[in-house]
């Protein structure tokens, strides 16, 4: 591995460390663009001027550079990636508990593997909203994150369950995935209460919350040469940060480029998408007009545009896992540290077609990266992404690409070291 992969490696776990829940992925990608001279612009300001942009909407980010003078039908090059995870949510009236010990109740949030959150230390994040007369509609948004140990999912015994090797372990969400977090003393404070002191505000000045579970391990290269990358939320952080980066180190003057590169950053993707600031929103629709209309174009142009542009729907891809060989299409093995895999289903739960596969295939070759392609097992169920719904919702030509993993919505996945690497370099080229 050179040193320049295992660099992007390392970086990218410390984006992801910075990243437990999706505002703070959006915080960390602003302090990414900022420092690379990129500003933001409020969505209900007048736009004016272009450069280097951004667009915040919660849990969502959008991001291009263009430069003044571009056609006002120049067609976009869109990598569109999410921010959110499957974990663990708390609910709004959180505290119970039995038994003598205080727990937090919690709502399952995309399709978690359950198991995979026992017996971890856990710590919490997320956004609260606080009364405050003197902010705009007399509440202001704060960022958390208690990062220390402060949850956990204790597993029964197995002398408690000595049939569990042989008829597998089944888990009830309501019953056994609240996390204890301390024992009763019969004392009234809950976790309003004890939020409040974390924050150094008054219980009574929470509003509400956004407040999630996040495992407490760092991220960590792993193996015996360092071969992979050990992390929570790699699906879909790492194509998060990798189109980022490829969008920050592309070249400085855009008019070097024949289209306007993007990054939109979705949120809720792993419960459908259909949000103000998901796929199946208008976020990304109404930021592409308004570049459209910045270049004093008309609507005219707009639907140009869209017609001359592409995607690249980035999310994570199914590496072949050498215990479960059967589980995969066993003529399209995927392999980590292959490069990116392009993904096909025929029934367009990805939304690469013939010609977008072969765009992408051109921008691995010109970028001198390796590259996969894959399908499901024609008798599994296959997965999807936001690739369709961008295409759908767009009418833009759409290919599905990603970094090959194992463990996917684990609370701690596993790709390899030299793949995040690959894939900036294929999407700076796809860029070009």
């Amino acid at each position: 591995m050179t040193s320049d992969l295992k660099s992007d490696a390392r970086s990218l776990g410390e984006f992801i460390d910075s990243a437990p829940s999706p505002y703070h992925a959006v915080e960390a990608a602003v302090r990414m663009l900022t420092e690379a001279g990129f500003s933001q612009l409020g969505e209900a300001e007048t736009w004016s001027g272009g450069g280097k942009r951004y667009v915040v909407r919660g849990g969502s980010l959008v991001a291009w550079s263009e430069q003044p003078g571009c056609s006002a039908e120049r067609g976009f090059r869109v990598v569109g990636a999410h921010t959110d995870s499957p974990n663990l949510r708390i609910k709004p009236r959180p505290d119970t508990g039995r038994a003598g010990y205080k727990q937090l109740g919690v709502e399952i949030y995309g399709g978690v593997l359950l198991n995979s959150w026992l017996d971890r230390d856990l710590g919490l994040s997320g956004r609260v909203q606080l009364r405050n007369g003197s902010a705009p509609g007399g509440l202001e948004e704060r960022l958390f994150c208690i990062g220390r140990p402060i949850l956990r999912v204790p597993q029964l015994a197995i002398h408690l369950h000595r049939d569990i090797n042989e008829k597998g372990l089944k888990l009830n969400p309501q019953r056994h995935m609240a996390p204890i977090w301390g024992l009763a003393d019969g004392s009234e404070k809950g976790f309003t209460d004890w939020l409040g002191s974390e924050l150094g505000v008054p219980a009574r000045d929470i509003a509400s919350w956004d407040a999630m579970c996040h495992d407490t391990m760092p991220c960590a290269l792993s193996g015996v040469d360092e071969e992979f990358l050990s992390a929570p939320r790699l699906d879909n952080l790492c194509s998060s940060y990798t189109g980022l980066r490829a969008l920050i180190d592309g070249p400085s003057d855009s008019s070097e480029q024949q289209f306007t590169p993007v990054v939109c950053l979705f949120d809720h993707e792993e419960v459908g998408s259909s949000s103000r600031g998901g796929a199946g929103g208008p976020i990304l629709r109404d930021v592409l007009e308004r570049i459209v209309l910045l270049r004093g174009g008309s609507r005219e142009d707009y639907h140009r545009a869209i017609t001359a542009s592409l995607c690249a729907s980035a999310d994570m891809a199914h590496a072949t896992h050498p215990n479960y060989v059967e589980k995969h299409e066993p003529d399209h093995i995927l392999k980590m540290n292959a490069g990116p895999v392009i993904k096909i289903n025929t029934n367009l739960r990805y939304a690469s077609e013939s010609e977008t596969e072969a765009l992408f295939q051109l921008a691995c070759e010109a970028a001198g990266v390796p590259f996969q392609k894959w399908v499901n097992r024609t008798d599994l169920a296959c997965g999807s992404t936001i690739g369709p719904i961008t295409a759908a919702n767009l009418g833009m030509k759409v290919v599905d690409v990603g970094c090959a993993q194992l463990a996917m919505h684990s609370v701690r996945e596993f790709c390899g070291s030299q793949d995040p690497g690959y894939m900036i370099q294929a999407l700076r080229a796809f860029f070009a």
